[in-house]
């Protein structure tokens, strides 16, 4: 099936590349093969601080100016953004500079559906808090590259930081996706990430999913739990003196409680 003969909402994920254009004004539009409402984030890599617009329509040929999700304002070079599009509906996005005379030059574009991150809507909390570096700022799918105080989770320094996400009933996670700070500390994240149903020392004590060795600035890491159960996603550091500091977790998976060929 091609991408304009049907709906096929899946969890679904495609990259486009543009080296530059002079069209006027300049713009980026692909098809979406998803005609139901979902959230979507776009996601761009850092290259040049040109302020495009992504929008989202039904239709190729719709009247008038398509609805506006987002406007980028910069990128730091080298970096990767998100927007969330809120459940806009649309089978077009099109990303476009306002203005006679632009150049729109992009080096990587995504289009996610972002249905099955388990983190979305969820309740987060941390040992201890580094001013407004609030848990749950790990989890509003915005990594924080421009302003990570206000879009960053950090805990203060201290002995054994953890942070906790509850997922609010038991799910079988299949894997966990970490984004570190852009700006500074990339080193700070060698962190544990343990899943389970125990709140027992915080729920640290959970079975563990994998080890963070690194993760680079500005960067995120995929890390496979195999279908762990559990309600707590948990990332701690065992050592003296530490922050935590997150810009963006995301969690997959399923609810445990549906069964093979269940329809949900």
């Amino acid at each position: 099936m091609g991408l304009g003969e049907g709906p096929r909402c899946v969890l679904y994920c495609f990259h486009l590349f543009l080296l530059g254009t002079n069209e006027t004004p300049p713009n980026l539009k692909t098809q979406v093969p998803c005609f139901e409402e979902r959230q979507m984030t776009f996601l761009g890599v850092g290259c040049e601080p040109s302020p495009p617009e992504f929008r989202q329509h039904p239709s190729a040929k719709a009247p008038g100016d398509p609805p506006r999700c987002a406007v980028v304002s910069s990128i730091p070079a080298g970096a990767t953004y998100s927007y969330s599009c809120d459940g806009m509906e649309g089978r077009y996005v099109t990303v476009n500079i306002p203005g006679d005379s632009k150049i729109l030059t992009l080096c990587e574009v995504g289009v996610y559906v972002i249905s099955g991150n388990l983190a979305i809507g969820r309740t987060a909390t941390q040992s201890s808090t580094y001013g407004s570096w609030s848990a749950e700022q790990a989890i509003d799918f915005n990594p924080g590259f421009i302003q990570p105080s206000t879009l960053c989770s950090s805990t203060d320094t201290q002995t054994n930081p953890w942070w906790r996400l509850d997922l609010g009933s038991v799910y079988r996670v299949n894997r966990v996706v970490v984004t570190n700070r852009l700006d500074c500390c990339p080193e700070r994240i060698k962190a544990e990430i343990h899943i389970g149903n125990s709140l027992e020392n915080n729920g640290n004590n959970n079975p563990r999913c994998a080890v963070i060795p690194s993760i680079p600035a500005g960067a995120s890491s995929t890390f496979t739990c195999n279908d762990m159960e559990g309600r707590y996603v948990n990332l701690f550091i065992s050592v003296n003196s530490q922050y935590l500091t997150l810009c963006e977790v995301e969690v997959y998976g399923e609810d445990d409680t549906c069964e093979e060929g269940t329809e949900v």
